[in-house]
């Protein structure tokens, strides 16, 4: 089977990886989108679904719940470390807004509920270790730290190892080493980061520290500093992994600007001790493996919301903490009903916003919207979702006029309106298309009254990556009440189609 890449053509940041058998998980970044920290599966590399997340919620307070204008947008949990021990599946992570340490098990990796531990303080970037029956957590930004836990990880071990482990590299730096993923491997230890020089290539770079000591002393190689022919985006950060027949790969992902953070898989071998990534420390767009090819469900999938419980599909998250009472897909058969709760004055700070990933080449997004029941002042519609995002939809104004409106940050979070046209019908359909191809990152805006009867609005979108919500652009119905809360809108269908060689195909 040949891997083509990227494996995915969408945000999967910082991921982190694990072989138990001939099935393989891993786990993502995911901050300020809930449920989080996705736990994805394959058999062959290539092919990857969302099968759990870890939590639905893992702090309960005002930020996270997007109260009084708080939220946690480029916060909320990183680079979370994956690993299993006789059977228990753990996964851990750092919270920059909690300023804690949260470590997580399960014996159920893709069904079960995860038991939580928290840890006061931040350790940037963790990575677990276990090392016989004792489990270490490796961390740091430059100065990389280790802290030894108690043998079930659930707290610091009275005693136990807190030190200093190693200073990385600085000359000519300007990131220096983070997103450790340490492994003990036939006896030593290896400890893999990204840097960012600011010399040479001045590219994200792949760096291993390796010694026979736990404690050190540790020395260093470069393993790959690459970008695969694409703009200068190194490819580095993730994790390794060997497969049941003793082959080993590398999980890593490369910014691809608006679109995120994507995943690339390179084949690796040893030499002489060291770790070799890609073709003699080259990142091949193009591999061959031994792995029989498995289709998986998509990443990101179309909705017809024609649910029996009220529960989602794993393919949505929430832009943080979702109220659970204001949104059902069972009031209305077939149909996702979102309510308003409280008054807000930016799509920025409404909750309930339900969100998929984009995904590359280009993609398109369509839905129709009952309105039948919006109040005054209330907002519904379609979101290009970053800090400078864009939006089509519908607004009511005080009079209970409605307009079809398309919007753009006005640089401080607020709704800048680029197009406002008068709008009579109960009923909306709404397109956004992506081009994402060599980054062109342009978002187009459309809107109708008809099935397919499609008119643009406002202008293009050029979208950009910025580190304040340090995500991809992703795709967001919004509902929020200006004026007074209460107020409820219908939709019907979410229609997803991506660009496959040279056509857009609907991905069910």
């Amino acid at each position: 089977m040949e891997i083509t890449n990227p494996i995915i053509w969408a945000d999967v940041p910082d991921p982190d990886i694990i072989c138990v058998g001939n099935v393989y998980y891993m786990v993502s970044t995911s901050m300020h989108t809930m449920p989080g920290c996705p736990i994805m599966k394959s058999q062959d590399l290539l092919n990857w679904e969302i099968v759990n997340y870890v939590y639905d919620s893992f702090e309960d307070n005002d930020a996270h719940n997007m109260i009084d204008g708080k939220n946690i947008y480029g916060q909320g949990s990183w680079a979370a470390s994956l690993r299993e021990r006789n059977g228990i599946y753990y996964v851990c992570f750092s919270s920059n807004d909690a300023h804690q340490f949260y470590m997580y098990s399960t014996d159920d990796i893709e069904n079960g509920k995860w038991q939580r531990s928290i840890i006061k303080g931040l350790f940037h970037d963790p990575s677990i270790l276990f090392d016989e029956d004792r489990v270490f957590v490796i961390y740091g930004n430059g100065g990389i730290y280790i802290t030894e836990l108690t043998e079930d990880a659930t707290g610091l071990k009275e005693g136990g190892i807190v030190q200093l482990l190693l200073e990385t590299e600085s000359e000519g730096i300007g990131l220096q080493c983070e997103g450790c993923h340490a492994y003990k491997i036939n006896g030593m230890y290896y400890l893999f980061f990204i840097e960012w020089p600011t010399i040479g290539n001045k590219r994200r770079r792949q760096v291993c520290y390796r010694s026979s000591q736990l404690l050190g002393p540790y020395e260093r190689k470069i393993i790959l500093d690459d970008d695969m022919g694409y703009h200068n985006k190194g490819i580095a950060q993730g994790g390794v992994v060997e497969t049941a027949d003793h082959q080993w790969y590398t999980l890593l992902f490369q910014d691809h600007d608006a679109v995120g953070r994507i995943p690339v898989v390179l084949p690796m071998e040893w030499h002489e001790g060291w770790p070799v990534l890609g073709n003699e420390g080259k990142a091949p767009n193009q591999f061959t493996t031994d792995f029989p090819y498995t289709a998986t469900k998509p990443i990101i999938i179309s909705d017809e919301f024609d649910y029996e419980a009220n529960k989602l599909a794993l393919n949505w998250q929430w832009n943080h903490n979702p109220n659970n009472e204001l949104w059902s897909v069972t009031s209305r058969t077939s149909h996702l009903r979102l309510t308003t709760g409280n008054v807000v004055d930016s799509v920025l700070k409404a909750r309930n916003t339900l969100t998929q990933r984009t995904e590359g080449p280009a993609c398109i997004a369509t839905t129709v919207i009952d309105l039948s029941n919006m109040k005054p002042g209330d907002h519904a519609g379609f979101i290009a979702l970053q800090n400078l995002f864009g939006t089509v939809g519908v607004k009511v104004d005080g009079d209970g006029n409605k307009a079809v409106v398309m919007s753009v940050n006005d640089g401080d979070g607020m709704e800048e309106a680029v197009q406002s046209i008068p709008y009579e019908h109960n009923s909306i359909y709404l397109k956004i298309e992506f081009n994402f191809e060599n980054s062109t990152d342009i978002a187009k805006f459309y809107y109708g009254a008809e099935e397919g009867k499609w008119s643009e609005i406002g202008r293009p979108l050029a979208m950009k990556y910025t580190l304040d919500h340090f995500m991809g652009y992703r795709i967001g119905l919004y509902y929020y009440a200006a004026i007074q809360a209460g107020g409820y809108i219908d939709v019907d269908y979410f229609h997803f189609m991506k660009l496959i060689d040279g056509a857009y195909t609907l991905i069910q």
